[in-house]
Protein backbone atom coordinates (compact mmCIF):
# COMPACT_ATOMS: atom_id res chain seq x y z
CA UNK A 1 0.00 0.00 0.00
CA UNK A 2 1.43 3.36 -0.97
CA UNK A 3 0.83 5.93 1.27
CA UNK A 4 0.92 9.67 0.77
CA UNK A 5 3.94 12.01 2.44
CA UNK A 6 1.38 13.60 4.67
CA UNK A 7 -0.52 10.08 6.04
CA UNK A 8 3.16 8.61 6.70
CA UNK A 9 5.56 8.72 10.05
CA UNK A 10 8.12 6.43 10.19
CA UNK A 11 10.87 6.28 12.86
CA UNK A 12 14.48 5.07 12.23
CA UNK A 13 16.86 4.10 15.12
CA UNK A 14 19.28 1.78 16.18
CA UNK A 15 18.96 -1.40 18.10
CA UNK A 16 22.24 -3.26 18.78
CA UNK A 17 21.89 -6.16 21.31
CA UNK A 18 18.49 -5.17 23.10
CA UNK A 19 17.12 -8.36 23.49
CA UNK A 20 13.98 -9.45 21.75
CA UNK A 21 11.27 -7.00 23.25
CA UNK A 22 13.28 -4.48 22.13
CA UNK A 23 13.46 -5.78 18.46
CA UNK A 24 9.97 -6.28 18.24
CA UNK A 25 8.99 -2.24 19.33
CA UNK A 26 11.35 -1.13 16.48
CA UNK A 27 9.73 -3.11 14.38
CA UNK A 28 6.43 -1.67 15.50
CA UNK A 29 8.18 1.85 14.83
CA UNK A 30 9.53 0.75 11.33
CA UNK A 31 5.63 -0.09 10.50
CA UNK A 32 4.16 3.44 8.20
CA UNK A 33 1.44 4.71 9.82
CA UNK A 34 -1.12 7.61 8.90
CA UNK A 35 -1.36 10.92 10.67
CA UNK A 36 -4.64 11.25 11.90
CA UNK A 37 -4.96 14.30 9.68
CA UNK A 38 -8.70 13.34 8.22
CA UNK A 39 -10.31 10.45 8.77
CA UNK A 40 -11.32 8.24 5.31
CA UNK A 41 -14.88 9.15 5.23
CA UNK A 42 -16.05 5.21 5.02
CA UNK A 43 -13.78 4.97 8.81
CA UNK A 44 -16.03 8.25 10.50
CA UNK A 45 -20.03 6.90 10.15
CA UNK A 46 -20.34 6.79 13.95
CA UNK A 47 -23.17 4.56 12.37
CA UNK A 48 -24.52 7.63 10.72
CA UNK A 49 -25.66 7.92 7.30
CA UNK A 50 -23.29 9.72 5.21
CA UNK A 51 -23.76 11.16 1.49
CA UNK A 52 -21.48 9.78 -0.90
CA UNK A 53 -20.01 13.31 -2.22
CA UNK A 54 -20.11 13.80 -5.68
CA UNK A 55 -17.34 13.17 -8.76
CA UNK A 56 -16.79 17.01 -8.67
CA UNK A 57 -13.22 18.30 -9.88
CA UNK A 58 -12.10 15.92 -12.61
CA UNK A 59 -9.87 16.73 -15.38
CA UNK A 60 -11.41 14.67 -17.75
CA UNK A 61 -13.64 11.30 -18.18
CA UNK A 62 -12.54 7.98 -19.94
CA UNK A 63 -14.45 5.08 -21.26
CA UNK A 64 -17.46 7.55 -20.78
CA UNK A 65 -19.12 9.99 -23.43
CA UNK A 66 -19.72 12.05 -20.63
CA UNK A 67 -19.09 13.07 -17.06
CA UNK A 68 -21.01 10.68 -14.24
CA UNK A 69 -22.75 11.98 -11.70
CA UNK A 70 -23.43 9.11 -8.91
CA UNK A 71 -26.43 10.81 -7.75
CA UNK A 72 -28.19 11.83 -11.15
CA UNK A 73 -26.47 8.90 -13.40
CA UNK A 74 -25.98 5.77 -11.31
CA UNK A 75 -28.64 6.34 -8.69
CA UNK A 76 -30.22 2.40 -8.10
CA UNK A 77 -26.72 0.81 -8.73
CA UNK A 78 -24.45 0.06 -6.35
CA UNK A 79 -21.22 2.10 -6.71
CA UNK A 80 -17.42 1.15 -6.24
CA UNK A 81 -15.11 4.10 -6.30
CA UNK A 82 -11.50 3.21 -7.18
CA UNK A 83 -8.72 5.43 -5.94
CA UNK A 84 -5.57 4.53 -7.73
CA UNK A 85 -2.27 5.48 -9.62
CA UNK A 86 -1.21 3.87 -12.39
CA UNK A 87 2.31 3.41 -11.17
CA UNK A 88 0.81 1.76 -8.29
CA UNK A 89 1.70 -2.54 -8.24
CA UNK A 90 -0.51 -2.88 -5.22
CA UNK A 91 -3.42 -0.55 -7.50
CA UNK A 92 -2.42 -2.86 -10.80
CA UNK A 93 -3.28 -5.63 -8.39
CA UNK A 94 -6.34 -4.45 -7.66
CA UNK A 95 -7.83 -4.03 -11.17
CA UNK A 96 -7.70 -8.30 -11.48
CA UNK A 97 -10.15 -7.66 -8.37
CA UNK A 98 -12.33 -5.62 -9.85
CA UNK A 99 -12.80 -7.08 -13.45
CA UNK A 100 -13.72 -10.64 -11.52
CA UNK A 101 -16.42 -8.07 -9.14
CA UNK A 102 -17.53 -6.83 -12.39
CA UNK A 103 -18.06 -9.37 -14.44
CA UNK A 104 -20.13 -11.44 -11.25
CA UNK A 105 -22.51 -8.06 -10.64
CA UNK A 106 -22.73 -6.44 -13.95
CA UNK A 107 -26.32 -6.09 -13.93
CA UNK A 108 -25.83 -4.36 -10.47
CA UNK A 109 -22.65 -2.80 -9.27
CA UNK A 110 -20.63 -0.33 -11.12
CA UNK A 111 -17.09 0.94 -10.99
CA UNK A 112 -15.79 4.02 -11.69
CA UNK A 113 -12.24 4.84 -11.60
CA UNK A 114 -11.17 8.06 -9.78
CA UNK A 115 -7.11 8.70 -10.92
CA UNK A 116 -5.43 10.74 -8.48
CA UNK A 117 -1.48 11.09 -9.99
CA UNK A 118 1.01 10.60 -7.63
CA UNK A 119 3.47 11.40 -10.75
CA UNK A 120 3.44 14.75 -12.72
CA UNK A 121 3.40 12.59 -15.50
CA UNK A 122 0.35 10.73 -14.27
CA UNK A 123 -1.41 13.76 -14.21
CA UNK A 124 -2.45 13.93 -17.99
CA UNK A 125 -5.64 12.56 -19.01
CA UNK A 126 -3.81 11.08 -22.64
CA UNK A 127 -1.28 9.02 -20.15
CA UNK A 128 -4.54 8.05 -18.23
CA UNK A 129 -6.13 6.96 -21.78
CA UNK A 130 -2.89 4.47 -21.83
CA UNK A 131 -2.74 3.25 -18.96
CA UNK A 132 -6.45 1.79 -19.29
CA UNK A 133 -6.05 1.01 -22.42
CA UNK A 134 -2.67 -1.07 -21.28
CA UNK A 135 -4.49 -2.39 -18.29
CA UNK A 136 -7.64 -3.27 -20.03
CA UNK A 137 -9.80 -1.47 -18.18
CA UNK A 138 -13.94 -1.69 -18.77
CA UNK A 139 -15.57 1.03 -16.32
CA UNK A 140 -15.18 4.70 -16.31
CA UNK A 141 -12.11 6.87 -15.35
CA UNK A 142 -12.08 10.14 -13.96
CA UNK A 143 -8.52 12.41 -14.03
CA UNK A 144 -8.27 13.61 -10.67
CA UNK A 145 -4.76 15.60 -10.95
CA UNK A 146 -5.64 18.21 -8.04
CA UNK A 147 -6.69 15.13 -5.73
CA UNK A 148 -9.98 17.08 -5.42
CA UNK A 149 -12.44 14.09 -5.48
CA UNK A 150 -9.57 12.04 -3.50
CA UNK A 151 -9.82 14.93 -0.72
CA UNK A 152 -13.44 15.00 -0.53
CA UNK A 153 -13.27 11.11 0.57
CA UNK A 154 -10.74 12.04 2.95
CA UNK A 155 -8.42 9.37 1.54
CA UNK A 156 -4.63 8.28 2.42
CA UNK A 157 -2.86 5.47 0.50
CA UNK A 158 -3.25 3.93 -3.12
CA UNK A 159 -5.39 1.87 -3.27
CA UNK A 160 -8.72 3.44 -1.48
CA UNK A 161 -11.95 1.60 -2.33
CA UNK A 162 -15.41 2.81 -1.58
CA UNK A 163 -18.46 1.37 -1.82
CA UNK A 164 -21.65 3.77 -2.41
CA UNK A 165 -25.00 2.15 -1.76
CA UNK A 166 -28.11 2.62 -4.30
CA UNK A 167 -29.46 5.36 -2.57
CA UNK A 168 -25.95 7.42 -3.01
CA UNK A 169 -24.73 6.99 0.93
CA UNK A 170 -21.35 5.77 1.15
CA UNK A 171 -21.78 2.07 3.14
CA UNK A 172 -18.36 0.94 3.87
CA UNK A 173 -14.66 0.96 2.23
CA UNK A 174 -10.95 -0.34 2.18
CA UNK A 175 -7.53 0.30 1.73
CA UNK A 176 -4.39 -1.43 0.19
CA UNK A 177 -4.60 -4.27 -2.24
CA UNK A 178 -5.93 -8.07 -0.97
CA UNK A 179 -9.58 -6.92 -0.20
CA UNK A 180 -11.83 -9.18 -2.79
CA UNK A 181 -13.24 -11.56 -0.38
CA UNK A 182 -14.77 -8.76 1.83
CA UNK A 183 -15.83 -6.77 -1.21
CA UNK A 184 -17.62 -9.30 -2.41
CA UNK A 185 -19.56 -9.66 0.56
CA UNK A 186 -20.15 -5.97 1.28
CA UNK A 187 -21.59 -5.92 -2.20
CA UNK A 188 -23.51 -9.36 -2.00
CA UNK A 189 -25.47 -7.58 1.08
CA UNK A 190 -26.19 -4.29 -0.17
CA UNK A 191 -28.45 -6.78 -3.14
CA UNK A 192 -30.12 -8.45 -0.60
CA UNK A 193 -30.95 -5.35 1.48
CA UNK A 194 -32.15 -3.29 -0.92
CA UNK A 195 -33.64 -6.30 -3.57
CA UNK A 196 -36.04 -6.61 -0.44
CA UNK A 197 -36.40 -2.31 0.00
CA UNK A 198 -36.79 -1.95 -3.98
CA UNK A 199 -34.13 0.50 -4.27
CA UNK A 200 -31.60 -2.30 -6.35
CA UNK A 201 -31.73 -1.06 -10.46
CA UNK A 202 -30.47 -4.11 -12.30
CA UNK A 203 -30.84 -2.77 -15.65
CA UNK A 204 -27.32 -3.67 -17.27
CA UNK A 205 -25.49 -0.16 -18.20
CA UNK A 206 -22.54 0.16 -20.97
CA UNK A 207 -20.15 2.86 -21.02
CA UNK A 208 -18.72 3.75 -24.44
CA UNK A 209 -14.77 2.23 -23.96
CA UNK A 210 -11.69 3.59 -25.41
CA UNK A 211 -9.65 2.06 -28.24
CA UNK A 212 -6.70 2.34 -30.59
CA UNK A 213 -5.85 1.21 -33.94
CA UNK A 214 -5.10 -2.30 -34.54
CA UNK A 215 -0.82 -2.50 -34.97
CA UNK A 216 1.49 -4.77 -34.68
CA UNK A 217 2.40 -4.82 -31.11
CA UNK A 218 0.09 -3.20 -28.55
CA UNK A 219 1.88 -1.74 -25.19
CA UNK A 220 5.28 -3.77 -25.66
CA UNK A 221 6.74 -3.78 -22.11
CA UNK A 222 10.31 -5.66 -22.31
CA UNK A 223 12.79 -6.10 -25.08
CA UNK A 224 15.65 -8.51 -25.23
CA UNK A 225 18.15 -8.68 -28.04
CA UNK A 226 20.56 -10.99 -28.81
CA UNK A 227 23.13 -10.56 -30.89
CA UNK A 228 24.78 -14.33 -31.27
CA UNK A 229 21.89 -15.72 -32.99
CA UNK A 230 20.53 -12.53 -34.22
CA UNK A 231 17.20 -12.80 -32.24
CA UNK A 232 15.16 -9.66 -30.99
CA UNK A 233 12.71 -10.85 -28.38
CA UNK A 234 9.58 -8.84 -27.85
CA UNK A 235 7.35 -8.99 -25.04
CA UNK A 236 4.32 -7.99 -26.89
CA UNK A 237 2.53 -7.58 -23.20
CA UNK A 238 -1.37 -6.53 -23.88
CA UNK A 239 -1.57 -8.69 -26.91
CA UNK A 240 -0.38 -11.35 -24.48
CA UNK A 241 2.55 -13.06 -26.59
CA UNK A 242 6.09 -13.09 -27.06
CA UNK A 243 7.21 -11.94 -30.64
CA UNK A 244 10.24 -13.40 -31.31
CA UNK A 245 12.48 -11.39 -34.52
CA UNK A 246 15.71 -11.31 -35.96
CA UNK A 247 17.65 -7.81 -35.18
CA UNK A 248 16.17 -6.10 -38.68
CA UNK A 249 12.25 -6.93 -37.52
CA UNK A 250 11.81 -10.04 -39.69
CA UNK A 251 9.58 -12.51 -38.08
CA UNK A 252 10.95 -15.88 -36.81
CA UNK A 253 7.99 -16.63 -34.89
CA UNK A 254 4.86 -15.64 -32.16
CA UNK A 255 4.56 -17.48 -28.79
CA UNK A 256 0.88 -17.14 -27.33
CA UNK A 257 -2.47 -16.89 -28.65
CA UNK A 258 -3.32 -13.44 -28.43
CA UNK A 259 -5.54 -13.47 -25.57
CA UNK A 260 -4.86 -13.38 -21.75
CA UNK A 261 -4.99 -16.72 -20.38
CA UNK A 262 -2.65 -19.53 -18.86
CA UNK A 263 -2.09 -22.35 -20.88
CA UNK A 264 1.29 -24.29 -21.80
CA UNK A 265 1.99 -26.07 -24.96
CA UNK A 266 2.77 -25.50 -28.53
CA UNK A 267 3.61 -21.71 -29.34
CA UNK A 268 0.14 -21.04 -31.23
CA UNK A 269 -1.69 -22.56 -28.33
CA UNK A 270 -0.05 -21.35 -24.91
CA UNK A 271 -1.48 -18.30 -23.53
CA UNK A 272 0.17 -15.58 -21.63
CA UNK A 273 -1.08 -12.72 -19.11
CA UNK A 274 0.99 -9.48 -19.55
CA UNK A 275 4.64 -11.01 -20.03
CA UNK A 276 7.17 -8.74 -19.11
CA UNK A 277 11.20 -9.48 -18.77
CA UNK A 278 12.65 -11.81 -20.40
CA UNK A 279 16.39 -14.32 -20.19
CA UNK A 280 17.53 -16.30 -22.50
CA UNK A 281 19.48 -19.70 -21.17
CA UNK A 282 21.15 -22.65 -23.29
CA UNK A 283 18.31 -22.19 -26.08
CA UNK A 284 15.68 -21.52 -23.59
CA UNK A 285 13.77 -18.34 -23.48
CA UNK A 286 12.67 -17.53 -19.75
CA UNK A 287 10.06 -14.93 -19.40
CA UNK A 288 8.52 -13.42 -16.11
CA UNK A 289 5.03 -13.81 -16.71
CA UNK A 290 3.71 -10.96 -14.89
CA UNK A 291 0.06 -11.39 -14.00
CA UNK A 292 -0.36 -14.85 -13.85
CA UNK A 293 2.71 -15.07 -11.22
CA UNK A 294 5.13 -17.13 -13.25
CA UNK A 295 8.10 -17.92 -14.89
CA UNK A 296 7.83 -19.23 -18.73
CA UNK A 297 9.68 -21.33 -20.17
CA UNK A 298 10.10 -20.94 -24.19
CA UNK A 299 11.59 -23.99 -25.52
CA UNK A 300 12.78 -22.42 -29.18
CA UNK A 301 13.66 -25.30 -30.80
CA UNK A 302 10.23 -27.24 -29.75
CA UNK A 303 8.67 -24.19 -30.06
CA UNK A 304 6.28 -25.23 -26.54
CA UNK A 305 5.94 -23.00 -23.45
CA UNK A 306 6.24 -24.71 -19.89
CA UNK A 307 5.52 -22.85 -16.89
CA UNK A 308 8.65 -23.31 -14.13
CA UNK A 309 8.32 -21.28 -11.35
CA UNK A 310 4.87 -19.83 -9.83
CA UNK A 311 1.86 -21.59 -8.83
CA UNK A 312 -0.34 -19.24 -11.04
CA UNK A 313 -1.40 -17.52 -8.30
CA UNK A 314 -0.61 -14.26 -6.71
CA UNK A 315 1.12 -14.82 -2.86
CA UNK A 316 1.17 -11.67 -0.88
CA UNK A 317 2.74 -13.07 1.76
CA UNK A 318 6.16 -15.09 0.96
CA UNK A 319 8.31 -12.66 1.51
CA UNK A 320 11.44 -14.73 3.60
CA UNK A 321 11.82 -18.19 2.28
CA UNK A 322 12.30 -19.40 -0.84
CA UNK A 323 10.91 -23.27 -2.14
CA UNK A 324 10.57 -25.87 -4.79
CA UNK A 325 9.80 -23.29 -8.05
CA UNK A 326 6.68 -24.94 -9.27
CA UNK A 327 4.92 -24.82 -5.44
CA UNK A 328 6.61 -21.19 -4.30
CA UNK A 329 3.91 -18.30 -4.83
CA UNK A 330 5.03 -15.55 -6.44
CA UNK A 331 4.16 -11.46 -6.72
CA UNK A 332 4.10 -9.73 -9.93
CA UNK A 333 7.56 -10.52 -11.54
CA UNK A 334 8.61 -7.48 -14.05
CA UNK A 335 11.77 -8.28 -15.44
CA UNK A 336 14.43 -11.42 -15.49
CA UNK A 337 18.07 -11.42 -16.00
CA UNK A 338 20.80 -14.41 -16.17
CA UNK A 339 23.56 -13.93 -14.03
CA UNK A 340 27.05 -14.60 -14.38
CA UNK A 341 26.27 -17.36 -11.65
CA UNK A 342 23.89 -19.11 -13.98
CA UNK A 343 20.99 -17.93 -12.15
CA UNK A 344 18.09 -16.27 -13.26
CA UNK A 345 17.66 -12.87 -11.34
CA UNK A 346 13.91 -11.39 -11.20
CA UNK A 347 12.44 -7.86 -10.20
CA UNK A 348 9.88 -8.92 -8.50
CA UNK A 349 8.35 -5.90 -8.08
CA UNK A 350 5.28 -6.94 -6.14
CA UNK A 351 7.13 -8.05 -3.33
CA UNK A 352 9.65 -4.82 -3.31
CA UNK A 353 12.27 -7.79 -3.73
CA UNK A 354 15.12 -9.51 -6.01
CA UNK A 355 14.56 -13.41 -6.31
CA UNK A 356 16.90 -15.95 -7.59
CA UNK A 357 15.53 -18.88 -10.20
CA UNK A 358 17.82 -21.79 -10.11
CA UNK A 359 16.64 -24.09 -13.09
CA UNK A 360 18.76 -26.67 -12.74
CA UNK A 361 17.93 -27.01 -9.45
CA UNK A 362 14.16 -26.00 -9.86
CA UNK A 363 14.04 -23.86 -6.97
CA UNK A 364 13.18 -20.10 -6.12
CA UNK A 365 15.28 -18.06 -3.39
CA UNK A 366 14.83 -14.56 -2.11
CA UNK A 367 18.08 -12.89 -2.86
CA UNK A 368 17.67 -9.07 -1.69
CA UNK A 369 15.11 -7.08 -0.04
CA UNK A 370 13.37 -6.91 3.31
CA UNK A 371 10.05 -6.81 0.89
CA UNK A 372 9.42 -3.39 2.98
CA UNK A 373 8.52 -0.83 0.26
CA UNK A 374 10.95 2.31 0.06
CA UNK A 375 14.46 3.09 -0.53
CA UNK A 376 17.47 2.34 2.38
CA UNK A 377 20.75 0.68 1.54
CA UNK A 378 21.82 -1.93 3.80
CA UNK A 379 22.57 -5.45 3.79
CA UNK A 380 20.93 -7.98 1.26
CA UNK A 381 18.50 -9.03 3.69
CA UNK A 382 17.80 -5.27 5.46
CA UNK A 383 17.89 -3.19 2.05
CA UNK A 384 14.23 -1.94 1.08
CA UNK A 385 13.21 -1.56 -2.70
CA UNK A 386 10.47 -0.22 -4.22
CA UNK A 387 9.01 -1.82 -6.89
CA UNK A 388 11.56 -3.38 -8.65
CA UNK A 389 10.75 -3.27 -12.65
CA UNK A 390 14.45 -3.60 -14.33
CA UNK A 391 17.54 -5.37 -13.78
CA UNK A 392 21.25 -5.61 -15.91
CA UNK A 393 25.10 -6.57 -14.78
CA UNK A 394 28.45 -5.51 -15.40
CA UNK A 395 29.10 -8.85 -13.91
CA UNK A 396 29.73 -7.47 -10.41
CA UNK A 397 26.62 -6.12 -9.03
CA UNK A 398 23.36 -6.08 -10.71
CA UNK A 399 21.80 -2.77 -11.21
CA UNK A 400 17.93 -2.35 -10.56
CA UNK A 401 15.74 0.12 -11.97
CA UNK A 402 13.43 0.43 -8.81
CA UNK A 403 10.72 2.09 -10.33
CA UNK A 404 8.60 3.54 -7.19
CA UNK A 405 11.57 5.54 -5.60
CA UNK A 406 12.74 7.04 -9.13
CA UNK A 407 16.22 5.38 -8.07
CA UNK A 408 18.37 2.91 -9.84
CA UNK A 409 20.45 0.32 -7.33
CA UNK A 410 23.18 -1.56 -7.58
CA UNK A 411 23.05 -4.78 -5.61
CA UNK A 412 26.17 -7.00 -4.73
CA UNK A 413 26.34 -10.30 -6.52
CA UNK A 414 27.81 -13.63 -4.73
CA UNK A 415 25.49 -13.26 -1.77
CA UNK A 416 27.48 -11.02 0.41
CA UNK A 417 27.87 -6.43 0.32
CA UNK A 418 25.74 -3.87 0.43
CA UNK A 419 23.18 -2.87 -1.74
CA UNK A 420 23.96 0.97 -2.46
CA UNK A 421 21.67 3.84 -4.51
CA UNK A 422 23.43 5.18 -7.25
CA UNK A 423 21.13 8.32 -7.92
CA UNK A 424 17.33 8.32 -6.42
CA UNK A 425 16.06 9.75 -2.83
CA UNK A 426 12.66 8.47 -2.07
CA UNK A 427 9.17 7.31 -2.92
CA UNK A 428 7.98 11.37 -3.03
CA UNK A 429 11.45 13.01 -4.53
CA UNK A 430 10.94 12.42 -8.70
CA UNK A 431 11.54 15.19 -11.24
CA UNK A 432 13.94 15.68 -14.41
CA UNK A 433 17.20 16.75 -13.85
CA UNK A 434 20.25 15.67 -14.92
CA UNK A 435 23.70 16.32 -12.98
CA UNK A 436 25.70 14.04 -10.40
CA UNK A 437 24.79 11.80 -7.58
CA UNK A 438 21.81 13.02 -5.38
CA UNK A 439 20.81 16.43 -7.42
CA UNK A 440 19.67 13.71 -10.08
CA UNK A 441 15.64 13.39 -10.40
CA UNK A 442 14.07 10.82 -12.49
CA UNK A 443 10.76 10.43 -13.44
CA UNK A 444 9.20 6.27 -12.59
CA UNK A 445 12.68 4.55 -14.28
CA UNK A 446 11.77 0.86 -15.59
CA UNK A 447 14.55 -0.56 -17.56
CA UNK A 448 18.55 -0.20 -17.22
CA UNK A 449 21.35 -1.48 -19.72
CA UNK A 450 24.58 -1.72 -18.47
CA UNK A 451 26.93 -0.74 -21.97
CA UNK A 452 30.97 -0.53 -21.65
CA UNK A 453 30.74 0.78 -18.79
CA UNK A 454 27.73 3.15 -18.39
CA UNK A 455 23.77 2.23 -17.66
CA UNK A 456 21.23 3.49 -20.10
CA UNK A 457 18.36 4.15 -17.96
CA UNK A 458 14.51 4.13 -19.87
CA UNK A 459 13.50 7.02 -17.34
CA UNK A 460 10.21 6.28 -18.33
CA UNK A 461 7.88 8.75 -17.39
CA UNK A 462 10.05 11.34 -18.69
CA UNK A 463 9.97 9.93 -22.33
CA UNK A 464 14.00 10.07 -22.05
CA UNK A 465 16.46 7.43 -22.34
CA UNK A 466 19.65 8.78 -19.80
CA UNK A 467 23.03 7.76 -19.54
CA UNK A 468 24.60 7.35 -15.62
CA UNK A 469 28.10 6.42 -14.62
CA UNK A 470 27.47 3.47 -12.45
CA UNK A 471 30.73 4.99 -9.78
CA UNK A 472 30.45 8.62 -10.25
CA UNK A 473 26.43 9.24 -10.60
CA UNK A 474 27.06 11.57 -13.20
CA UNK A 475 23.42 11.07 -15.07
CA UNK A 476 22.63 13.28 -18.35
CA UNK A 477 20.14 12.84 -21.21
CA UNK A 478 21.01 11.01 -23.68
CA UNK A 479 18.12 11.04 -26.43
CA UNK A 480 14.85 11.94 -25.99
CA UNK A 481 12.86 14.82 -24.80
CA UNK A 482 12.36 16.92 -28.25
CA UNK A 483 10.06 15.96 -30.84
CA UNK A 484 11.34 13.51 -33.30
CA UNK A 485 11.04 15.47 -36.21
CA UNK A 486 8.04 18.40 -36.44
CA UNK A 487 5.59 15.80 -38.19
CA UNK A 488 6.91 12.67 -36.07
CA UNK A 489 5.48 14.03 -31.90
CA UNK A 490 8.18 12.70 -29.45
CA UNK A 491 11.37 10.34 -29.85
CA UNK A 492 9.66 8.14 -27.02
CA UNK A 493 6.57 7.47 -25.28
CA UNK A 494 7.09 6.06 -21.56
CA UNK A 495 9.70 3.89 -22.90
CA UNK A 496 10.32 0.64 -20.59
CA UNK A 497 12.53 -2.04 -21.52
CA UNK A 498 15.98 -1.78 -23.11
CA UNK A 499 18.41 -4.04 -24.57
CA UNK A 500 21.31 -3.64 -26.14
CA UNK A 501 23.13 -5.85 -29.41
CA UNK A 502 25.74 -4.51 -31.95
CA UNK A 503 26.18 -1.11 -31.03
CA UNK A 504 22.59 -0.39 -30.72
CA UNK A 505 20.08 -0.15 -28.22
CA UNK A 506 16.64 -1.62 -28.49
CA UNK A 507 13.45 0.20 -26.92
CA UNK A 508 10.45 -1.14 -26.10
CA UNK A 509 8.53 2.28 -26.58
CA UNK A 510 5.57 0.67 -24.91
CA UNK A 511 3.04 3.92 -25.55
CA UNK A 512 3.64 4.12 -28.68
CA UNK A 513 3.17 0.51 -29.34
CA UNK A 514 6.84 0.06 -31.14
CA UNK A 515 10.71 -0.98 -30.94
CA UNK A 516 13.07 1.77 -31.44
CA UNK A 517 16.51 1.58 -32.29
CA UNK A 518 19.63 3.75 -30.97
CA UNK A 519 23.06 4.07 -32.19
CA UNK A 520 25.08 4.23 -29.60
CA UNK A 521 28.00 6.33 -31.79
CA UNK A 522 25.43 8.72 -33.76
CA UNK A 523 22.69 8.73 -31.31
CA UNK A 524 20.02 8.54 -34.06
CA UNK A 525 17.11 6.95 -33.69
CA UNK A 526 14.32 4.75 -35.97
CA UNK A 527 11.89 3.21 -35.30
CA UNK A 528 12.12 -0.83 -36.03
CA UNK A 529 9.94 -2.39 -39.02
CA UNK A 530 7.97 -5.62 -38.15
CA UNK A 531 7.79 -7.66 -41.08
CA UNK A 532 4.86 -10.38 -41.09
CA UNK A 533 4.05 -9.87 -37.60
CA UNK A 534 0.60 -9.25 -37.74
CA UNK A 535 -1.93 -7.09 -35.20
CA UNK A 536 -3.93 -9.54 -32.86
CA UNK A 537 -7.62 -8.73 -33.64
CA UNK A 538 -9.90 -6.55 -31.38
Amino acid sequence: MNQTPTARRTFWFQALAIGVPALLLLGWFLMPRPQKLSEPIFFAQDNKTIQAPDLDGGAGWLNTEKPISIHKDLKGKIVVLDFWTFCCINCIHTLGDLAKLERKYADQMVVIGIHSAKFDAEKVTENIRKAVLRYQIRHPVVNDPEQKIWDSYGCQSWPTLVVVDPEGNVATGFQGEGNYDDLDQAIAKLIIKHRKDKTLDEKPLHFVLERELEQPLNFPGKVLADAKSNRLFIADSTNHRIVITDLDGNKIGIAGAGAPGNLDGPFDKAKFNDPQGMALKDGILYVADRKNHEIRALDLKARTVASVAGTGLQDRENRFGGGPARTTGMNSPWDLLLGPDGFIYIAMAGHHQIWTLDSAKSRLEKYAGSGRENILDDSLDYANFAQPSGLTTDGNEIFVADSEVSAVRAVPLGGRGNVRTIVGRGLFVFGDVDGKGSSVRLQHALAVQFVDGKLYVADTYNSKIKVLDPQTGECTTFVGGEPDGWLNGPTFNEPGGLSYANGKLYVADTNAHRIRVVDLKTKGVLTLRLNGVPPVPK
